[in-house]
């Protein structure tokens, strides 16, 4: 008897196992759909209107995809989220925050690519790239879950509009303790964290 209830609870146990996954990848689908539709909103020139509640990513959208931070760099959530943790990880919402303005002010910019993915990847991952992460010939998944799980939610925000631009149109950035050359090329907008945050004089990238 004793058998058959310890069999009968395993059985419940891996099809509510099965029932979760099943849940987590629709709801990750569902993220990156969105996702999809909100980057090319943004990336475009045309209608700049907000979008509906029905077309925002939800927070446990957002968070269901890349669960453990080893899911390859193909969607806007995943690249988006990898570099701001990757970039700000150990400075709070605000440094995260503004790495993710970079980002998103670099989508569609002429000079700039038409997708997330594109400018994390602008360049080349052995060599010069736009993104320190990218291209420091480590490992690029997510090890902290709880660091990666707030990148996510900015990055959720990000995509759904609903972040405050806290760079002033950055879309360049160094580390303080560092002065690159190029620098001196940019309008020096803010210090955020760790970063110091630069815009083009004439709006266009280089």
């Amino acid at each position: 008897m004793r058998q058959i209830w310890v069999a009968t609870c395993l059985a419940t146990i891996l099809l509510v196992g099965q029932a979760n996954a099943a849940d987590q990848a629709q709801k990750a689908q569902a993220a990156e759909n969105k996702a999809g539709v909100l980057e090319q909103n943004a990336a475009s020139e045309g209608s700049k209107a907000l979008p509906s509640s029905s077309e925002k990513i939800t927070k446990t959208e957002a968070q269901a995809v890349d669960p453990v931070g080893e899911e390859p760099l193909d969607h806007a959530i995943t690249c988006l989220s990898r570099t701001i943790y990757w970039e700000a990880k150990g400075e709070g919402a605000a440094g995260m925050e503004a790495i993710a303005n970079v980002v998103m002010n670099r989508l569609g910019h002429k000079g700039f690519p038409n997708t997330i993915c594109g400018v994390v990847r602008q360049g080349h991952e052995q060599g010069a790239c736009q993104f320190s992460w990218w291209c420091d010939g480590r490992s690029d998944d997510a090890e902290e879950d709880k660091s990666y799980a707030i990148a996510k939610e900015i990055a959720r925000k990000a995509l759904n509009r609903q972040l405050t631009d806290r760079t002033g149109g950055a879309m360049y950035f160094h580390q303080r303790k560092v002065t690159p050359s190029w620098s001196a090329e940019y309008i020096k907008t803010v210090e955020i964290g760790e970063h110091v945050f630069y815009k083009p004089h004439d709006g266009a990238a280089k």
